[in-house]
């Protein structure tokens, strides 16, 4: 049994070679449970989320996705200047490439299809411009083609475009949520992106009940027309940088299987073809890398479209991208012309080993194990054993890396894995490093298997909080707790490496962090109250003995203060890749 009477992150889950998986659940009541790599259960204790085997959200896999969706979406090339020909050209394309064959299989159009007013039965209305045969032919020929269909909508009263939407008016009137669901499931639409502007909050109502009241109703829509849609919320993007953000990331998994949280990608600039867009690239990334604990199998938090392959990035860029998104298990939408992507870039987005990483069943994020200022290491633990390790070359300048087993939390001593370098194929059958030269703006990412000389893995990584102030700077937005008492930008130093044990205990340079009457102190671990911290779904790290929230200030230090309504200062992303073997 757990001494702290909880389970931390998941981090004492029992791996086994065969996948399956045996949880204990320490709460009074509630005996052994077995479970499948789907069978992620979280209990909310007093307020505590307590994720048994992992840091996740969902109480039941969604059948629907239980893999990152996978597809294509005009949106980031052509925002509105599309037509029914460019959807079924690029759904072609899919099939042509060999993309639809590796996975790309939902065509999505975005906003800007209907008109802004609605018949004189109510019912929306396809652009005639756009769609001279109406919708249902454009969905049918793309089932013909051996790919699923989405539509976009809006839970306000009109779209971000201004067309119109499901949502009641901000003047009164009527929501069309079940109508709208039922003419999209006559036409025979598979997938719905449920967007987030004009959302009107009634007299006394919050910006954020209104929306949960508008995302709902869509949801029970949904299930009442008799066919599976998929339903892709917006919600959380409206929230970001505001404490309702993690609520919103909280009930979003209750009625969809897929959210936005933040920043839209940058898209096509027809007047600046070849304008820079990895800064957006690695924004989203930067965002969307420490929301893993609200993500599992059915339920996936989606940093937005991949713009690899377009103008605006490199190969390179390409590379980072996709390996990026698969480390996080994102959803995988394309968006771009397909008809212009190169080769090159093509046999990138469709590389099957990386794509692999992104759809293995266990649906983890990875986790940072170190942060520099010039390049990140993440690892992801995947099914049956084997680990997925990246290293994001930011900087201008090419990389040379070595990482050993112990910098990924293996044991150093006789400690060597079995590697594969997922861009270029090759193999390591054994080996104690990896080893690239990695260009700027690039990505390496191997498969690896450890030998059973590795030993149990530590829950190692970066501990971070989102820095405070408004920005879209990815390299200023997240800061790493260091256990000489500050919160600070990443360097990679030692001080910035912890384990998480499954007491509680936050440990780094074989000592643990101590409240001592709200002051932090590295103390040598002796599993005492006061060096046991509980982690909440929303990120809090609260202090079993005093309840008092860890708080890192960039001008305070690290101290442990009364808990405010998710504070950023209080808001910790844990290294819970890693767990016990």
């Amino acid at each position: 049994m757990n001494p702290a009477g909880w389970m931390f992150s998941g981090l004492a889950r029992q791996r086994r070679a065969s996948g399956a998986e045996s949880c204990f659940l320490p709460v009074a009541g509630v005996k052994r449970m077995r479970g499948s790599a789907f069978g992620i259960l979280l209990l909310i204790v007093g307020g505590l989320a307590v994720p048994p085997c992992f840091a996740t959200a969902s109480s039941r896999p969604n059948a629907l996705t239980l893999w990152p969706p996978m597809g294509w979406n005009d949106w980031a090339h052509y925002q509105c200047g599309y037509t029914a020909q460019t959807i079924l050209e690029n759904a072609r394309e899919l099939v042509s490439t060999g993309l639809a064959s590796r996975g790309y299989k939902i065509v999505t159009i975005d906003d800007c299809w209907m008109l802004r007013t609605r018949d004189s039965d109510g019912n929306l209305q396809p652009d005639p411009e756009r769609f001279p045969r109406g919708m249902k032919p454009v969905i049918q020929a793309v089932h013909a083609l051996g790919l699923k269909f989405g539509i976009y909508e809006d839970a306000g009263s009109a779209t971000c475009g201004r067309f119109a939407g499901s949502g009641e008016p901000d003047k009164g009137g009527k929501a069309h949520f079940i109508e709208d669901a039922r003419l999209f499931a006559s036409w025979g639409v598979d997938y719905l992106k449920l967007d987030g502007c004009n959302v009107h909050a009634g007299k006394g109502e919050s910006q954020e009940a209104a929306y949960r009241a508008a995302y709902r109703a869509e949801s029970e829509a949904l299930q009442r027309v008799g066919r599976p849609i998929i339903f892709s919320e917006s919600a959380p993007a409206y929230f970001q940088d505001t404490p309702d953000w993690y609520d919103v990331l909280t009930w979003v998994r209750e009625y969809g299987q897929l959210w936005r949280e933040g920043t839209d990608i940058a898209v096509f600039d027809a007047q600046r073809p070849d304008a820079p867009r990895f800064h957006s690239v690695m924004w989203n990334y930067a965002y969307n890398l420490p929301l893993g604990r609200f993500q599992s199998p059915g339920n996936w938090n989606d940093a937005d479209f991949i713009i690899g392959g377009d103008s605006g990035l490199t190969l390179a860029e390409t590379r980072s991208q996709l390996a990026l998104w698969s480390m996080m298990s994102a959803p995988l939408i394309l968006s771009s012309d397909l008809r212009r992507v190169s080769p090159a870039a093509i046999a990138i987005l469709g590389n099957r080993a990386v794509l692999s990483v992104d759809q293995d069943p266990l649906g983890r994020m990875a986790t940072l194990i170190r942060r520099t200022p010039f390049f990140d290491v993440l690892l992801k633990q995947l099914d049956g054993g084997n680990d997925a390790v990246a290293v994001l070359n930011r900087g201008k300048k090419p990389l040379h890396i070595e990482l050993d087993a112990g910098d990924l939390g293996y044991a150093r001593a006789n400690c060597g894995f079995a590697a594969r370098n997922l861009w270029s194929g090759a193999r390591e059958d054994k080996t104690s490093i990896l080893e690239a030269e990695i260009a700027s703006h690039d990505t390496a990412i191997w498969k690896i298997r450890p030998a059973a000389g590795c030993g149990a893995p530590a829950p190692l990584g970066a501990i971070t909080r989102i820095a405070s102030g408004r920005h879209r700077d990815a390299e200023s937005y997240t800061l790493c707790l260091s256990s000489t008492g500050h919160v600070e930008a990443c360097s990679g130093s030692k001080a910035e490496s912890w384990s998480v044990s499954a007491a509680g205990e936050l440990r780094s340079s074989k000592q643990c962090l101590t409240d001592a009457g709200g002051k932090m102190l590295m103390q040598t671990c002796t599993s005492a109250v006061p060096q046991l911290w509980r982690y909440t779904l929303a990120g809090n790290l609260i202090n079993r003995g005093d309840h008092l929230c860890l708080t890192g200030s960039e001008s305070k230090g690290v101290t442990a203060e009364a808990c405010g309504h998710n504070l950023k200062s209080q808001i910790w992303s844990l290294p819970n890749a890693r767990v016990a073997q």
